[in-house]
């Protein structure tokens, strides 16, 4: 692995070198673990500014042996800072310095402007410029190792919620049907959750983005599961919608149909070459024609990685277009309020038609299971 990330640096200081910017500082913990192998708690990289000069993990404190956590590229250079409290990026910025760069690229978007005016005193001859999302850029396509971490964290969240199928709802709480697919996501080998666990019922299925509550499953809910487990760093997602009870009513069958070909919709736009905007219009022309526009998320769906919503967006207003071995979700839904909703989400892998289109990593039926 050692050599990869040494490449993913290279490739940075190419598009650093080409904007005038020899040396770089990441301070954003996922691009960080994404050149460095590892993000440490507090740590920043510094890229040097040529090849013959080592890149250095600046971290606070020692990092901790932690499989979890990663561990940091051999090849890289550990700069433990002997200050207690001592700023790393003001650190790295000063190193940068000294080592006679005369410019420095810093993201911006991840800095607060006191740590902004705080590297740009340290180092008064340092230029600093932007160097926007360049690592961002980078993370977009996977490769095959990154999609394997994907891939079995797919599996694991697929493990997790099936076996929660299995055992009786009835009567249990929103809260503690969250805590238990958290802990079987931890026993099936997770690191834990990739992000908080969401489990409404009945009504609160009405409500996007809601929390689990002591709610009690009852006969005729609608359960909307949404989970996804993180490996190695990498985190996926899957959503599901049931109905709890033998007989699902009319117009849950109904409105579970539509968010179903929606979401199909969506998974059969995605291919190499398609606007994000595209994918994004495929679901919601589903949902808009049947009257329900005005009450659809943002965005269809989006793209995932080290963390669980990043680039590429699939919303009306995206821009760009999809390659090859990026995973995204496609997870439209359907909420209404007061009286329940639903919501299909899974995490594919763009792939071109001649290697059989789009991957599907979460697998767990998408059929209307009566729990």
């Amino acid at each position: 692995m050692s050599e990869v990330y040494a490449t993913r640096r290279s490739r940075l200081r190419e598009r650093c070198n080409a904007a005038g910017t020899a040396a770089a500082l990441i301070s954003r913990p996922a691009n960080v673990r994404y050149l460095a192998g590892a993000a440490p708690q507090g740590a920043v990289l510094l890229l040097g500014r040529d090849q013959d000069q080592q890149d250095q993990l600046v971290c606070p404190v020692p990092p901790e042996d932690r499989p979890a956590d990663g561990r940091p590229d051999e090849s890289l250079l550990l700069h433990i800072l002997s200050t207690p409290g001592r700023d790393p990026a003001v650190a790295a910025a000063d190193l940068a310095g000294n080592q006679g760069s005369e410019a420095l690229a810093v993201e911006e978007h991840h800095l607060t402007v006191a740590r902004y005016r705080a590297l740009d005193a340290v180092a008064p001859k340092l230029r600093l410029a932007g160097l926007g999302t360049a690592v961002e850029q980078l993370r977009l396509i996977k490769d095959e190792e990154e999609i394997s971490c994907l891939r079995i964290g797919a599996e694991i969240a697929d493990q997790a919620l099936g076996e929660l199928l299995e055992s009786i709802l009835v009567g249990r709480t929103e809260r503690h049907l969250a805590l238990e697919l958290e802990r079987r996501l931890v026993d099936h080998g997770a690191e834990g959750p990739a992000f908080p666990t969401s489990v409404a019922t009945g009504p609160n299925s009405g409500r996007p983005g809601h929390r689990p509550t002591d709610r009690r499953v009852e006969e005729g809910d609608f359960l909307s599961v949404c989970l996804g487990a993180a490996y190695r760093g990498y985190r996926c997602e899957i959503g599901r919608t049931f109905v709890i009870g033998t007989s699902p009513a009319d117009w849950q069958v109904e409105l579970y149909d539509l968010v179903f070909a929606a979401q199909r919709a969506g998974r059969e736009a995605l291919v190499p070459g398609a606007a994000c905007r595209d994918v994004d219009r495929a679901a919601r022309q589903v949902l808009d024609s049947a009257g329900h526009g005005a009450a659809l998320q943002p965005a269809t769906g989006h793209g995932v990685g080290l963390e669980i919503d990043e680039d590429p967006q699939l919303a009306p207003a995206a821009m760009g277009k999809l390659d090859a071995c990026v995973p995204v979700t496609v997870e439209p839904g359907v909420h209404l309020p007061g009286r329940g909703g639903v919501r299909i989400d899974d995490t594919l892998v763009v792939r071109p038609e001649a290697d059989g289109g789009p991957e599907l990593l979460t697998i767990t039926t998408k059929e209307l299971l009566a729990l």
